[in-house]
């Protein structure tokens, strides 16, 4: 793609706006960050806290353990967390500068005073409003569509800030409609390095760091650990799948490492990059060619979830696991054929896996994932390949991601009900 196409430009935003850096599962994380700037337009610390969260949010919050609060974890304690310590202008790394005397006070701060937690039943999957009141006065934030869109802010009876909001409207963003499966292969392989080495450096630095904590101490159930014990000891794809999962291990247990996420999630974030980069090392690749192919997978990861949403009963990991096989795919010199039918592939195996919130199980649903990513590229290595009409297969890579699509953001909304109930039952 030369660099005077419109794309081009629009490619490098697409991936400085997805790849972002985020302490801590991304919903609480949302959360804290709403709590933070509502403490500034109150200009106090809250007597009472009221949030009020889609399923969504409720589902993905309920039990990850939010970092720097000592192990606390949920809606309650990401409130508290935002409120308490919380700098706003650090957005997603919102709670990174937490001391330990901060820690105490969110403790003391739960104890003392009200932090309630409401359903909001809204067109909305991603919604939170976040009310914070002292004595008379209050001041309101409304987050909506991604994690730092703040479209409302209201002190007492005064609008500060009030923006529409439609569903699933990302009208700040950079036009995700651009994307397309040849012209992300087409940019991978013609992008200028210098143009995306920042971004995918960072990810490579931040991301290798978490997985690497994961396989070293003990978090949730250490299925990154279990797949190490357990696997050949020069076995690339297993010490790929290892350090993802062990990364997500650490993530989802409140790990302090931040995270380059993907599409609005870390899980995604980490599985679109590890298993690239330990492939890549564990063969040998120059670095240019695992810089390529982590633009290719990530570009691939977001150009599906653009089409399913950034929060839907569908586990976000199958679309990153996908896009990991497609990145391994072009390591071992694959071209544009071997990269759409190693994504076809993956996701006849595995669509459908169902997202029950954030938690120590999204480590063995990543493990899944990037196994069907593989198994995918190895079918058409060996002449193997599902045909559009198998199932929800169509004939094109891009009408099957429109079905993939079609079937996590409008045919699993009954299943997302129905998680969610049975989520706030146990």
């Amino acid at each position: 793609m030369e660099k005077s196409n419109e794309k081009y430009g629009a490619y490098i935003q697409i991936l400085e706006e997805e790849l972002a850096p985020a302490m801590g599962c991304t919903e609480p994380i949302a959360i804290a960050y709403g709590a933070a700037r509502g403490r500034e337009v109150l200009g106090a610390l809250p007597d009472e806290i009221v949030v009020e969260a889609s399923g969504n949010i409720i589902k993905n919050v309920k039990s990850v353990v939010v970092p720097n609060t000592g192990g606390l974890h949920g809606i309650e304690a990401a409130a508290a967390a935002g409120a308490v310590a919380g700098r706003a202008d650090l957005l997603l790394e919102v709670i990174s500068q937490v001391t330990p005397e901060q820690q105490k006070e969110m403790r003391r701060y739960l104890e003392e005073h009200p932090v309630r937690v409401e359903f909001l039943d809204g067109e909305l999957v991603f919604d939170i409003r976040i009310t914070l009141r002292k004595g008379e006065d209050a001041a309101q934030v409304r987050i909506a569509n991604y994690h730092t869109n703040i479209v409302h802010i209201r002190r007492n009876g005064e609008v500060l800030l009030d923006l529409p909001v439609e569903a699933d409207d990302e009208s700040g963003l950079t036009d995700r409609s651009l994307l397309s499966m040849a012209e992300i292969y087409d940019f991978a392989r013609t992008v200028d390095l210098e143009d995306v080495r920042e971004v995918i450096g960072r990810q490579i630095a931040c991301n290798m760091a978490i997985a690497r904590e994961g396989l070293t101490n003990s978090y949730g159930a250490n299925i990154g650990q279990v797949i190490r014990a357990t696997s050949r000891p020069d076995d690339p794809i297993a010490k790929a799948k290892s350090a993802a999962a062990a990364g997500s291990d650490a993530r989802m247990g409140g790990c302090e490492l931040p995270v380059i996420i993907n599409s609005g999630s870390g899980n995604q974030g980490i599985t679109a990059s590890v298993p690239v980069i330990v492939y890549a090392r564990e063969i040998g690749a120059e670095e240019e060619a695992l810089y390529r192919a982590l633009v290719l997978s990530n570009l691939i990861t977001i150009h599906q979830k653009t089409r399913i949403g950034r929060l839907s009963a569908y586990c976000g990991a199958v679309s990153a696991g996908a896009a990991a096989g497609a990145g391994i795919a072009y390591l071992d010199g694959g071209g544009y054929e071997e990269i759409i039918h190693t994504v076809v592939n993956a996701l006849a195996i595995v669509s459908g896996m169902i997202c029950d919130g954030a938690k120590a199980s999204c480590a063995g649903k990543i493990a899944a994932a990037i196994d069907a990513g593989v198994l995918g590229y190895r079918m058409y290595q060996q002449g193997q390949q599902f045909y559009g009409g198998d199932g929800i297969l169509s004939h094109g890579v891009e009408q099957t991601l429109d079905n993939v699509g079609r079937l996590g953001k409008i045919g699993m909304r009954s299943t997302d009900k129905e998680i969610l109930q049975i989520m706030l039952q146990t």
